[in-house]
């Protein structure tokens, strides 16, 4: 019993190292319960057991919202520092991360050591894993100004991902000619037009072509991303953060599919 008691008191705290370790622990939690329940039932009344069901019922719903809610919006989250090969290439990873998109929500070039920190990010372990489809860690970036994006860029790629980069939407077809993509990030006004992003998508859509697009846009009203909906978008922001949590979330989620 000292043996189990110690060997499953390791595998707790080797579980708690991250968030899907501790929804494993509670999990685990709900069975302790209703194993009580079952084999002590007769010691409980009709009163104290009605407590119980409830939470063995409800409980598991709740951990698979919360799963369900931290894989679609948090993947990048999900992986604690003892998950790296290294731990310090994930200290410095997220350095890297943090520090680009606060230049890039800052659009300032008074961070003298971002280049640094990047590159030492680029040389670490990358959050996406290697894959013989090299297809799933390349996104099509759509912008006519795309030194305005270049910290975002610094960001993305020091988790694993690379661009190309096209100017126009006649420039963007002729990428996705070539090549496949795991997702595209594109502005809305460009020199073609006010709208030249929904041109982009609803000429996507209309050619069967499915991959993930998320406009990166001078508007985050709830109106224009309902409108981005709309046309078979999957997103519209323009901050930063959001944008590398939604395109995160969508490449990991095609990884792991």
């Amino acid at each position: 019993m000292t043996d189990q008691v110690k060997t499953f008191g390791d595998t707790a705290k080797s579980l708690a190292r991250n968030p899907l370790g501790i929804i494993a622990l509670f999990i685990v939690m709900v069975y302790g319960f209703a194993a009580m329940v079952t084999a002590f039932a007769g010691a409980f009344t009709a009163a104290e057991r009605l407590p119980l069901i409830y939470f063995l019922i409800i409980f598991p719903v709740l951990v698979l919202g919360v799963f369900a809610w931290l894989v679609s919006r948090h993947s990048g989250k999900l992986f604690a520092p003892s998950d790296f090969r290294n731990e310090e290439n994930y200290v410095k990873m997220q350095m890297a991360v943090v520090a680009s998109l606060t230049a890039a929500s800052a659009k300032t070039e008074t961070q003298a050591d971002l280049h640094k920190i990047v590159e030492v990010a680029r040389a670490a372990s990358p959050a996406l894993a290697p894959t013989k489809e090299d297809w799933r860690n390349h996104v099509l970036w759509v912008d006519d100004r795309p030194e305005n994006n270049r910290y975002e860029r610094q960001a993305f790629e020091a988790m694993g991902l690379r661009f190309t980069l096209a100017l126009s939407t006649d420039e963007a077809f002729d990428r996705l000619e070539r090549n496949r993509y795991a997702a595209i990030i594109s502005d809305m006004g460009r020199r073609e037009g006010p709208r030249e992003g929904y041109v982009l998508l609803d000429r996507l859509r209309k050619e069967g072509n499915k991959t993930p697009l998320f406009f990166y846009a001078s508007s985050n009203a709830p109106e224009h991303k309902r409108e981005t909906r709309e046309h078979g978008g999957q997103g519209c922001t323009n901050d930063g953060q959001e944008l590398f949590e939604m395109v995160m979330s969508e490449v990991v989620g095609r990884q792991a599919a």
